[in-house]
């Protein structure tokens, strides 16, 4: 009984024993624990910087972000189109153009502008955004648009299809219905340049009394569209599959025949010129 005793008292007191070492690493706990979270951070820390260096954000680059935030209004402008907001600007695809358009004004010899009363002329316009051409169907290679942002541009009056953008009348067309372009704020000889495969040719004045001496009436030769006259400016000729432009078929200061309202009018510095393509000349005398 006495060796019992004995090894019960051995065996009693050891959760004595236990408890004091069980409190020892509880106080030690709180050590481990903030050694291991902090070896854990480290490590963490570290694999992100190795892994990932473009993600690190400094006081700079915050900086220098917000100066771009602020200095790029179009990223938080609003924009509506046709009276339904959407998400930004509008951006053409293909060899689509964005067009502003304006009245055309004509001089008198005093300096007076006066709106053109021609309302079957071309239309005048502001390119506000172009796209970067269409591809070829066969070969793939880009047909460039021949327009950027800001080239003043003449379209054809029905051409394209009218649209209300941030509530300023615009017009959506394609390259292929540029007739000329020009920088500027009024087109002038020296500045404007037919586009592609156009010719600006001035128009003939048509005589009103012919070889016998007899004089014809004004009124009947009104709705006379004349179809021959001098070449002023020829386009740099039509793009073809391979990326090249196509030789023109005349240059200027010939004497040209084209089809019968094949030209479209359009009046600069007060005299009447027509714009033609180069597939309706039908002849071409060289100049002397």
């Amino acid at each position: 009984q006495q060796h019992h005793f004995h090894e019960l008292r051995f065996v009693g007191s050891r959760p004595n024993n236990n408890t004091s070492n069980h409190r020892q690493l509880v106080s030690m706990m709180p050590s481990y624990t903030s050694l291991f979270v902090a070896a854990m951070a480290a490590a963490t820390t570290s694999a992100f910087t190795t892994n990932f260096p473009s993600t690190q954000i400094s006081p700079s680059s915050s900086s220098s972000s917000a100066l771009f935030m602020s200095s790029t209004p179009e990223l938080t402008k609003q924009c509506f189109l046709d009276g339904k907001k959407i998400r930004g600007p509008i951006t053409p695809l293909g060899n689509f153009v964005l067009v502003r358009t304006k009245d055309t004004l004509d001089a008198t010899d005093g300096g007076i502008l006066l709106p053109d009363q021609a309302k079957d002329r071309p239309t005048e316009g502001e390119v506000v955004a172009a796209g970067p051409g269409k591809l070829h169907p066969h070969t793939g290679v880009r047909i460039t648009n021949p327009v950027t942002t800001g080239d003043s541009v003449l379209f054809g009056k029905f051409d394209g299809h009218d649209m209300n953008y941030n509530e300023e009348p615009v017009t959506m067309i394609r390259d292929d219905d540029v007739l000329l372009y020009y920088k500027g704020v009024r087109m002038t000889l020296a500045n404007v340049i037919p586009c592609r495969d156009y010719v600006l040719v001035a128009i003939e004045k048509q005589k009103t009394e012919t070889s016998s001496g007899i004089v014809v009436a004004e009124t009947v030769m009104k709705d006379y569209n004349p179809c021959e006259g001098k070449v002023a400016k020829v386009g740099e000729g039509r793009m073809t599959s391979t990326g090249e432009f196509s030789t023109p078929p005349c240059k200027e200061g010939d004497f040209v025949k084209f089809r019968d309202y094949a030209g479209n009018e359009v009046k600069i510095e007060g005299k009447e010129y027509s714009l033609v393509r180069m597939v309706d000349i039908l002849t071409s005398i060289p100049a002397p």
